[in-house]
């Protein structure tokens, strides 16, 4: 790890984290919050892929949702109108929007192939996305001249990683270059989220072999072919076996770095309370 000590940690010039677990567990939140207080550069890496990788499949996947509209079809074949996506670090829907949920056309959804080619393109943008990462710390630090970076990930990182390598291409770049942070949840945490999914449940990205186990389950279980099932409830069937399937797979990344829980997160006020937490999670570890 580059910090060996709440000591080094305390001492260092410049401090740079990354955050990684489960969506809903506050990575953002403590990420604005370190980046309102000024020091911190703030890199968003589902904002990178939004913008960066996936901003030409986002913005022609809505110009081809346009062009079934004669009347908009029109203006665009005659560049009379542009259509885009106005993606910010707060609203990442078009991502989502892109991303999908397989199942019924009639109902919103996409066919199965179709998913999983756009679930290929997000794997491949987010893992470059994570490989941008000393890059933007350069850029920070030369550029806007930030003391600290942070980076905040989405809760699909562990899909794409083997932290179990102790060369893993992905991990063993990122703890190059910084502290790895899991945000680890406990139960209530988990309900809350299974809660909070099955009122507003939003496209999710897989591993591929988990993908397609839970699809050939669904499909089986409910004695469904695949253009009838509805795209809602197979999310909402998947999500909580995808936090199952998840957690291990945080937990051995956890030995990259260190963990602290969302209630220690969520309780935090400042980036001096931040530091505080960060060095005496770094003194229990080397103890």
């Amino acid at each position: 790890m580059i910090y060996q000590s709440g000591e080094d940690w305390r001492g260092a010039a410049h401090k740079r984290v990354l955050f990684f677990g489960m969506s809903g567990l506050g990575k953002t939140h403590i990420s604005n919050m370190l980046r309102a207080g000024g020091d911190w550069f703030h890199y968003s890496i589902d904002y990178r892929i939004g913008t960066r990788y996936m901003g030409e499949y986002i913005a022609d996947n809505a110009k081809a949702e346009a062009m079934k509209v004669p009347f908009l079809r029109d203006l665009l074949l005659s560049d009379s109108i542009y259509i885009g996506s106005n993606l910010t670090f707060d609203n990442l829907a078009p991502v989502a929007a892109y991303l999908g949920k397989p199942g019924d056309p009639a109902r919103g959804g996409l066919e199965i192939s179709e998913y999983r080619r756009r679930q290929e393109q997000f794997r491949t943008a987010e893992m470059h996305a994570l490989l941008d990462t000393e890059y933007f710390i350069d850029r920070a630090a030369r550029l806007y001249e930030y003391p600290h970076f942070v980076c905040d990930t989405g809760g699909s990182i562990c899909e794409w990683v083997d932290a179990n390598d102790p060369n893993d291409p992905v991990l063993s770049e990122l703890a190059k270059h910084t502290l790895l942070i899991w945000i680890e949840g406990d139960d209530a945490h988990t309900a809350e989220l299974v809660r909070r999914f099955d009122k507003a449940p939003k496209p999710m990205s897989y591993q591929p072999a988990f993908l397609d186990q839970c699809w050939e389950r669904y499909l089986s279980e409910n004695n469904s072919m695949p253009g009838d099932v509805n795209p809602d409830d197979f999310i909402r069937w998947t999500y909580a076996q995808a936090l199952a399937h998840r957690q291990p797979r945080y937990r051995a990344m956890a030995k990259w770095g260190v963990t602290v829980t969302a209630a220690q997160i969520a309780g935090l006020k400042d980036a001096a309370a931040f530091d505080d937490l960060i060095a005496d999670t770094l003194e229990m570890r080397a103890t």
